[in-house]
């Protein structure tokens, strides 16, 4: 090789190293693309074997609709749930609409105006058929307000009390409800002299969803004037209530579904407290006195076979049982115990309250009953029913066939701290709540058993 071209060979091989070393350089320093098409490495947007662009980094849809979740209100077992002195109350279940949760709008962070992004390949639109709306069924309370006889109702689970009638009946002292809480009787004096009036109305049909109508009014007719007692059977179906004649008093039941109405007793003694505790028999007990001797007797529900199941006990006072076995009674001295009819046998269950302050379970197996802290020494039951004083109760569940008692529960260690002196006591069918209208002041609360 001439020496030219060794020189000319050597200057080309410099060059080639310059140009390698320059490119590594090159690479070394260029910073990897955040978009394709953008950043300092020219040569590697037409290199397929190279490495691939970073996507780019996707922010979350930002939540413009205000939506919070929901705060789950503070729980305690005993609430009050009317916002007025009620002179009678129904529990009963009712149809609703589910409350279905709406999803928050969700927009891409940066698209102006909430707009939804646009997309390469649109969607295909879908033809969407309309669904009935869910609902269920839950537990919900009518009441009567006692200034007016205006009807009020709220859901258990949620108590917001709305105004369901604007019939107005002033000073009702007594109301029942029946027929799956589509019927009331109310009791109140004439405002011009001690006549004792009794009105029996039908309530109109509620749509679904319309939980209020202000504006409703409720119809119906009156019985024989100075209703003395009444109780309604324990399906709703039908009242049995005394009413006065010249004879005497005279018992009554009343169909609530077709108003038809049987006489089915009489007396020439007035004074008749009546309980109807199962669909087979109804129980009726002489008003009870302290300085007086009572008595109970037991007829089916068609009038017949009236007998005296106990009695010679001063201040009596009793709530039968559901299952046609057992009553529950009361003395002067407020002393509880059960009776067994069967077996002509007494057991005391060690607790002082009266029998107007408890409820049986529907399988007669528990009783549940508000008891008196302290009893001072008075003439009972005379003293509570005048009026001359009033308890502060505890809860007690009372196991019948142990005769074990267990208490549920004191009013005053619960915040706020309330007194009760609980009577109306009313069991739901599933035992999950008692409700009870505190004699002090006439409201209506619930006591939440689960």
């Amino acid at each position: 090789m001439s020496k030219r071209n060794f020189i000319l060979l050597i200057i080309i091989l410099v060059i080639v190293i310059i140009a390698v070393l320059g490119f590594l350089y090159l690479r070394k320093d260029t910073t990897t693309p955040t978009d394709p098409g953008i950043g300092t490495n020219f040569f590697s947007q037409f290199n397929p074997f190279g490495t691939k662009p970073t996507p780019p980094v996707t922010k979350p849809p930002v939540d413009v609709s205000g939506y919070q979740p929901p705060t789950a209100p503070e729980q305690t077992k005993l609430m009050k749930v009317s916002s007025m002195p009620v002179a009678g109350f129904t529990v009963f279940t009712k149809e609703r609409l589910k409350d279905v949760p709406v999803a928050p709008l969700l927009v891409e962070e940066g698209v102006p105006g909430g707009e939804t992004p646009t997309t390469p390949t649109a969607k295909k639109s879908t033809k969407v058929t309309p669904t009935a709306p869910l609902t269920e069924f839950v537990l919900a309370l009518r009441y009567v307000a006692r200034s007016n006889g205006n009807i009020y109702q709220t859901f258990v689970d949620k108590i917001q009390e709305r105004k369901f009638s604007k019939t107005v009946i002033p000073k009702v002292y007594d109301a029942y409800f029946g027929n799956r809480g589509n019927s009331v009787v109310m009791r109140y004096l004439k405002s011009n002299d001690e006549t004792i009036e009794t009105f029996v109305g039908a309530l109109p049909k509620e749509l679904l969803g319309g939980d209020t109508t202000i504006n409703n009014e409720v119809k119906g007719s009156f019985l024989p004037n100075n209703v003395k007692d009444a109780s309604v059977s324990p399906d709703g179906s039908k009242i049995f209530y005394l009413f006065e004649d010249e004879n005497g008093v005279v018992g009554t039941i009343l169909n609530f579904t077709d108003n038809k109405k049987t006489q089915i007793f009489d007396s020439p003694f007035t004074e008749w407290l009546s309980v109807w505790p199962n669909s087979s028999l109804i129980n009726l007990t002489t008003k009870p006195s302290a300085n007086i001797p009572g008595y109970v007797y037991t007829m089916n529900s068609s009038g017949s076979n009236l007998s005296k199941i106990l009695g010679d006990i001063n201040g009596l006072t009793t709530l039968g049982g559901p299952n046609s076995k057992s009553i529950l009674y009361g003395d002067d001295k407020l002393s509880l115990n059960i009776y067994n009819i069967d077996k002509r046998s007494s057991e005391k269950l060690g607790l002082k309250t009266l029998p107007e302050k408890c409820v049986w379970n529907k399988t007669g197996d528990f009783i549940y009953c508000a008891v008196p802290i302290t009893v001072e020494g008075n003439l009972y039951p005379d003293a509570w029913y005048q009026g001359v004083t009033t308890f502060d109760d505890q809860f007690w569940k009372i196991d019948v066939k142990t005769g074990n008692t267990t208490t549920i529960l004191d009013p005053v260690d619960e915040k706020g701290g309330t007194a009760i002196d609980g009577t109306k006591l009313t069991l739901d069918e599933n035992e999950n709540y008692l409700f009870f209208v505190n004699k002090k002041d006439s409201f209506l609360w619930k006591l939440d058993l689960k």
